[in-house]
C-alpha cells in the first residue's frame, strides 16, 4: 500500500488529490509541457525546394528537434481558435449565457486558455520535444493560405518568440519535379512565383523573426549557412553541415 504524506489538518483524500496534482505536473513537464525554456523554429517553403535537407542541417544542431510536415494540420487548429473567437463575439456575453440562445455558452470562450491548450496539444503530439530539446518546431510546404499573415501571427501567439526560416529554390528546377504532377511548367512557375511572393511578404513583416536561405546557394557553398547559424545564435560547425548535406534527404 502506498503511504501518502499528509499536511497538518489535511484529510487522506485531500492528500491523495494533492499527490495526483503533483504527478500530473511532473508528467506534463516530461512530455514537454510547461517549458518556458523552449525556443520555436518553423521552416516555411514549398514542395521540392530542398527543405528536408535544410531540416536535416537544423536537426544536426545539438538540442534542436525540428519535425517534418504535418500536411497543414496545424492550420485547422488556427481555424478552430479563430472561429471560436469570432463566434464568442456574435452577441453580448449576457445574451450568450442564456440557456435559450442557440449559441449558449460560447461567449465565455477563453482565448488565452485556448492558446495554452493548443500549445500543449502540439507539444505533446506533433513536436514531442525531449528533456534535452532546446529548440523545436516543424517544416511545412503548405503555406498558400489566403490568410497566411493571420495564421503566422497566430502561430506566434501559440509559440511565443517563434522564428521562421524561409527556404526558396530556383523555380525552373522545382517545376521539373514529378511532385508537381502533370501541370504545365509555365503554370507551375506562375504558382511558385505567387506562393513565394506571399511567403516573402509575410517574412518581411516579421523583421528579425525571419531569415531567408536559398537552396541553390547553400548546396553550392555550405558556408553561406554561417549567417543562418549566427541568426540562430548557434556555433558554426562547417564539418557537420557538410556531412549532413552529403546525405540524401527526401522520400
Amino acid at each position: 500500500m502506498r503511504w501518502v504524506r499528509r499536511r497538518r489538518g489535511e484529510s487522506e483524500v485531500e492528500a491523495l488529490r494533492a499527490e495526483v496534482r503533483d504527478l500530473r505536473t511532473q508528467v506534463r513537464r516530461l512530455r514537454g509541457r510547461d517549458r518556458p525554456d523552449l525556443g520555436y523554429l518553423f521552416v516555411v517553403t514549398y514542395g521540392r525546394s530542398g527543405s528536408t535537407l535544410l531540416t536535416g542541417v537544423l536537426n544536426g544542431i545539438p538540442g534542436f528537434v525540428v519535425r517534418g510536415e504535418n500536411r497543414g494540420a496545424v492550420y485547422h487548429l488556427f481555424e478552430f481558435h479563430r472561429t471560436m473567437l469570432r463566434e464568442s463575439k456574435r452577441a453580448s456575453r449576457k445574451t450568450l449565457r442564456q440557456h435559450t440562445h442557440s449559441f449558449f455558452g460560447i461567449g465565455d470562450f477563453p482565448p488565452q486558455q485556448s492558446l495554452a491548450g493548443l500549445r500543449r496539444l502540439l507539444l505533446d503530439t506533433v513536436l514531442r520535444p525531449t528533456p534535452e530539446t532546446r529548440v523545436t518546431g516543424f517544416k511545412e510546404i503548405r503555406w498558400a493560405q489566403p490568410d497566411l499573415a493571420e495564421y503566422v501571427a497566430w502561430l506566434r501567439e501559440v509559440f511565443p518568440g517563434a522564428r521562421f526560416v524561409v527556404n526558396t529554390r530556383d523555380h525552373a528546377d522545382v517545376a521539373k519535379s514529378k511532385w508537381w504532377g502533370e501541370h504545365d511548367r509555365d503554370d507551375v512557375a506562375h504558382r511558385l512565383a505567387e506562393i513565394e511572393r506571399r511567403i516573402l511578404g509575410v517574412a518581411d513583416g516579421l523583421g528579425e523573426a525571419a531569415y531567408r536561405v536559398h537552396y541553390d546557394d547553400y548546396v553550392a557553398d555550405p558556408t553561406v549557412l554561417r549567417g543562418l547559424f549566427d541568426w540562430l545564435g548557434e556555433p558554426w560547425d562547417e564539418e557537420a553541415v557538410r556531412e549532413t548535406l552529403a546525405v540524401r534527404h527526401s522520400f
